[in-house]
């Protein structure tokens, strides 16, 4: 474990549960660095993450979204987004389960479908269906393995990313910050 974190708090759900906006807003709260793994893999490619599973295909950007990973905890992020699809890959999940706190920001299709409709540009893993029934499939395929890594689950529907930031740290209880500052 690298020394400049105890264990980031890391966030996995379904798309559409807001990842990425409230692993931003708990950077603020905690003053501390946040990695967002499909802002890394971009970065990384220089491609979009449509582009890169148009040219390489899930494999390749699960493998490449696993390293990601990796780098964020040794850099030592305190608050890492990942890809809704991150607990798919066997090593991604050993390593969320055994040094993260990670969080399961828990959505219904139906609130994540009405998200992901106000956001621009349309996401791969809804290509092919209508993105309700989709998100129906993937939450039901992936929803074992959510709870397999996650050290608490903490709701979305109804809530602003602020709301869901504070249920996180309530969540964690009281030593959320310490055990992701800097020692």
């Amino acid at each position: 474990m690298p020394s400049a974190v105890r264990r980031p708090i890391a966030l996995v759900g379904l798309m559409g549960a807001g990842k990425t906006t409230v692993a931003r807003r708990l950077g603020e709260r905690l003053g501390v660095d946040v990695v967002d793994l499909d802002a890394e893999i971009e970065r990384d490619t220089g491609v979009t993450v449509r582009q890169y599973f148009e040219a390489r295909g899930e494999a390749a950007f699960r493998t490449h979204e696993r390293e990601a990973l990796r780098r964020g905890i040794e850099r030592g992020a305190g608050v890492i987004a990942c890809g809704g699809g991150i607990v798919l890959d066997s090593e991604a999940r050993a390593r969320l389960r055994d040094e993260c706190r990670t969080v399961w920001l828990e959505v219904s299709p139906g609130t994540a479908a009405a998200r992901l409709r106000a956001e621009a540009g349309p996401r791969p893993m809804l290509d092919g269906a209508p993105p309700l029934s989709r998100l129906e499939t993937l939450l039901a395929e992936r929803a074992a393995r959510y709870a397999e890594v996650a050290s608490v689950r903490v709701a979305t529907d109804g809530l602003d990313p602020d709301a869901v930031a504070a249920s996180v740290l309530t969540a964690l209880g009281e030593d959320a910050a310490r055990a992701v500052r800097k020692p």
